[in-house]
């Protein structure tokens, strides 16, 4: 198999694209995130949802709370694009983003939104991710939600629920969501999705894009 060959076996896949959610995949091959794109990728970890992007030569960065995460998307950077800055991937929390205005073309949030203590650190992350999307730019978040699970998960404090799974999650419905989507001026790109995991938990995926000023090119 030459470098230009498109990859076809398992590890092939892994290879080429990480082990990247299948719901932002589904934004790349709809042609909504691409590599010409400055990403954030706002709790990532070790860089499952980065790996793709950055291969591909986006300009891609990263804000983590653990260190050691951090460290190994700088190695995986380093690695399959060496003239990204170690700097671009940062330890931090998303209620402090340390970047300007309007940086990004896109913000990618996937299983980590769920893990807000409550509403006000909730929305404290939602708008500083907000913030730092530029206009056009598209928000991607994949969180646990009570959708289709409402007489299973049980609610423990505000939006705090203890799932079947056995886990507590900070929860959103699908007004809530809808309520956030308007109050921060955005409009949905896609109707929100959810997964039922054989009713242990249920994970929604939520897309809004920034809409551009008006007048604005």
């Amino acid at each position: 198999m030459s470098e230009s060959d498109p990859p076809c076996g398992r590890d092939e896949l892994a290879a080429h694209f990480g082990n990247i959610d299948i719901y932002l995949f589904d934004q790349l091959l709809r042609g909504r995130i691409t590599s010409q794109m400055r990403v954030l990728d706002a709790g990532c970890g070790s860089g499952r949802n980065s790996h793709y992007l950055i291969r591909c030569g986006a300009e891609v960065f990263g804000i983590d709370a653990g260190p050691d995460e951090i460290r190994e998307i700088q190695a995986l950077a380093a690695r399959l694009a060496p003239a990204l800055p170690a700097e671009n991937f940062a330890v931090g929390r998303l209620t402090e983003l340390p970047y300007p205005d309007s940086h990004f073309g896109a913000v990618v949030c996937s299983a980590v939104l769920h893990f807000a203590r409550d509403e006000s650190e909730f929305e404290r992350m939602v708008a500083e991710m907000w913030r730092v999307l530029g206009a056009g730019g598209l928000f991607f978040a994949r969180l646990a939600s009570t959708i289709g699970i409402e007489d299973r998960a049980q609610r423990l404090q505000g939006r705090t629920h203890r799932l079947p799974d056995g886990s507590d999650r900070f929860l959103v419905d699908e007004e809530y969501l809808l309520r956030m989507t308007s109050a921060l001026g955005g409009s949905l790109v896609d109707p929100l999705k959810t997964t039922n995991v054989q009713n242990l938990r249920a994970m929604t995926t939520w897309v809004v894009a920034k809409r551009r000023a008006s007048g604005g090119r």
